[in-house]
């Protein structure tokens, strides 16, 4: 299935063409605070149609995931994951006329994955299972 999805203002279009199983919510601190619900894509399964030139891009802490935003109106758009680099998370609220009622969300673990900070945690836990 494809899903075409946007920005607020447009200038940023891409698709993904995936079956949307499975929903992902983050505890780091950068997702908490951008109210981010995420569908996990491959590579392979998205495509930037336009707006290139209008993506901000954010890294932080271990500048391994790279999050995108639009340049003029703010929104976050999508990211290429830290713990699965070949994959991004979708923020499904971009997605034109998706209904995610129904669609099971997982909450993962960011807070406690290993940060720059002189005692990191030496392993990342993985992923929490909420019902």
């Amino acid at each position: 299935m494809i899903h075409s999805g946007s920005c607020h203002c447009g200038n940023i279009k891409f698709t993904i063409e995936s079956e949307i199983s499975k929903l992902t919510t983050c505890d780091c601190s950068l997702c908490v605070k951008k109210n981010a619900l995420m569908t996990k894509v491959h590579d392979s399964a998205f495509n930037l149609i336009s707006g290139e030139e209008s993506l901000s891009e954010y890294q932080w802490n271990m500048k391994i995931a790279r999050h995108y935003f639009c340049k003029k109106c703010g929104i976050y758009t999508f990211h290429r994951k830290r713990s699965d680099p070949q994959y991004f998370g979708v923020n499904i609220f971009c997605l034109d006329n998706f209904d995610k009622s129904g669609v099971p969300t997982r909450a993962t673990e960011g807070e406690n994955m290993t940060v720059n900070t002189k005692d990191p945690i030496e392993t990342w836990p993985g992923p929490r299972v909420t019902q």
